[in-house]
């Protein structure tokens, strides 16, 4: 597959590199390569990002780097089964736990939750880092959702590193997923407060948040186009840039708000939050 001349190959983690080092030069600096472009295109480009994955893999499939890659890719299009297959073998490699949680999401993927919960309470657990423990948590309560059992997928997201105040790397994902089981077992109210909460901590904007929140307070955004019936070209994208302007005022709005707010809510919250660190899975 074409790769741009600009792509080296040294763009790539040292880690990476250096498994690579077992291979000749040459083909060290084309499996590089198309690794880079795996990285470059696997969030808006997934199905490139899994072609340059299987060129990779057609080079140097014993190195564990590469087969991480295949993995992260064939996950990225929602072939979950190849994506186990290719994390299993990237495990086997290095003996490293890191890749447990997005292992059992695949198990959810291919519709069996039961087998992620299993994952959730094995061993392995107990050896990944912090952030490893929370995405953990997060795939344990999608398999609770899955399973149509709501109240435990809540008791599952609760825990010390929900109510911290701290901003981590996960908190705004950990919050949404929070908010979103409340909001599913109908607990609209509750869902609002925590919406705001991961509005808060998104900084880099990693979840619609904001929109959410926005749409439970009845804040609707409606195409200027539509509305006005017409279809002039040189107009549609004036008013296009019309809108995100709203929606952008409406979400620096939402988190000024959310500032203003922010501890007025922790009284409320102690009354739904578990800090023990219990997952629910019982």
């Amino acid at each position: 597959m074409p790769i741009p001349e600009d792509v080296t190959g040294e763009e790539i983690d040292k880690d990476v590199r250096q498994e690579l080092q077992s291979l000749p030069k040459t083909l060290a600096d084309d499996v590089a390569r198309n690794l880079v472009m795996v990285a470059r295109l696997i969030d808006e480009d997934p199905e490139g990002a899994y072609g340059y994955s299987r060129v990779a893999l057609r080079l140097a499939s014993r190195v564990a780097a590469v087969r991480e890659a295949g993995g992260f890719a064939a996950y990225a299009n929602q072939k979950y089964g190849e994506a186990l297959a290719e994390f299993r073998a990237a495990r086997r490699m290095t003996g490293s736990v890191e890749l447990w949680p997005v292992m059992a999401d695949c198990e959810r993927g291919l519709g069996r939750p039961e087998k992620a919960l299993d994952m959730a309470g094995a061993p392995e657990v107990h050896k990944l880092d912090k952030a490893g423990q929370v995405e953990m948590r997060l795939v344990a309560a999608g398999a609770r959702r899955d399973m149509g059992q709501l109240d435990a997928a809540i008791v599952t997201l609760q825990s010390p590193e929900l109510a911290s105040n701290s901003v981590q790397p996960w908190t705004a994902r950990l919050r949404y997923a929070y908010a979103d089981a409340l909001l599913a077992a109908g607990r609209e109210r509750e869902a609002r407060e925590w919406f705001a909460k991961a509005v808060e901590a998104d900084r880099d904007g990693s979840t619609d948040a904001s929109d959410r929140l926005a749409e439970l307070d009845g804040v609707e955004f409606t195409d200027a186009l539509d509305e006005h019936g017409g279809d002039d070209t040189a107009t549609a994208g004036t008013e296009t840039e019309a809108e995100t302007e709203v929606k952008a005022e409406v979400k620096a709005e939402v988190k000024a708000e959310v500032k203003a707010d922010d501890g007025a809510g922790e009284a409320r919250e102690a009354d739904h939050v578990d800090e023990s660190g219990e997952t629910g899975k019982g």
